[in-house]
């Protein structure tokens, strides 16, 4: 008894950090839909990305093989491992790092190939971990993850919208991504300020046409949405300086691509197919 007080008050002293972009989701009706949607296996190793007070990672530990809990607040890590030990829950591992600087090859310890990664984002880092996400596909299978609305449109947007850009084809490259249900913002405590959305990401559903140097496929994007209010010719004729501007339209013509256009309404084939061109070839000269 003496123990659950202490551990009730421990969640009670418990604020929720600004500088960690800590919201925590309390409804349990989300909380169970995000769990139903992994679609998670006995024998699965799950990966949860900031668990918090445990809200997703205790439902998700009845149902895995284990969970890797990472969770770069020290207090919240303490909380966690009391709520876990509450409830006799042994299958779950907590690790007080920061997500963006944890090595995804430690996963070999817990005799396991390949994760499927849970976690409700911290808003102000969303992008680095999807960077991270992708930087490790290859021991990734799925991701469910809960981005705030704004960035859960951008990366699943199609072409010819103002929210369409590097990171929606970026995403898209690697993994196929559906979104799930929307979460109003008062699930979480304390409230945001934006609704949330949860996507499906399946790393094992990659884009049908892959190409041996995806770096210039990006340094392209990159440079193409750096300037997308520009025509795509002004903004990536700086990526070869020393072409003339007949190369470009010569590339443009085979693409099938306006040297008008925009960087927004180009999809992904035409910025494969001036990867592989002999724009792609001289930019990969330069490397």
């Amino acid at each position: 008894m003496a123990q659950k007080k202490a551990a009730f008050k421990k969640t009670l002293d418990t604020c929720p950090q600004k500088r960690f972009g800590q919201h925590f989701l309390v409804d349990h009706t989300i909380i169970s839909k995000i769990i139903d949607s992994t679609g998670i296996k006995k024998n699965d190793l799950v990966l949860e990305i900031g668990p918090g007070m445990g809200a997703l990672t205790i439902p998700l530990a009845r149902l895995a093989g284990h969970v890797i809990a990472i969770e770069k607040d020290y207090n919240l890590a303490s909380l966690l491992k009391d709520q876990l030990e509450l409830q006799k829950i042994t299958n779950v591992t907590i690790i007080n790092h920061d997500i963006l600087s944890w090595n995804f090859a430690d996963i070999r310890q817990f005799n396991a190939s390949e994760i499927l990664v849970v976690g409700n984002l911290p808003y102000n880092i969303s992008k680095p971990i999807l960077e991270k996400l992708i930087a490790n596909r290859a021991i990734i299978t799925r991701a469910v993850l809960m981005f705030q609305l704004e960035v859960a449109r951008r990366i699943a947007a199609q072409p010819g919208g103002k929210i369409y850009g590097s990171m929606t084809l970026l995403i898209k490259y690697h993994a196929r991504a559906t979104k799930l249900f929307t979460v109003k913002k008062g699930a979480f405590w304390p409230v945001p300020k934006v609704d949330s959305m949860v996507i499906d990401l399946d790393f094992k559903r990659p884009y049908y046409k892959q190409i041996e140097r995806e770096d210039i496929f990006r340094k392209i994007v990159k440079m193409a949405f750096t300037y997308r209010r520009k025509t795509l010719f002004n903004s990536i004729k700086g990526l070869i300086p020393d072409w003339e501007k007949e190369n470009f339209l010569e590339v443009f013509d085979e693409c099938g691509i306006s040297p008008q256009q925009r960087a927004e309404t180009l999809d992904m084939d035409d910025y494969l197919c001036l990867a592989l061109s002999d724009m792609g070839k001289a930019l990969a000269k330069k490397d």
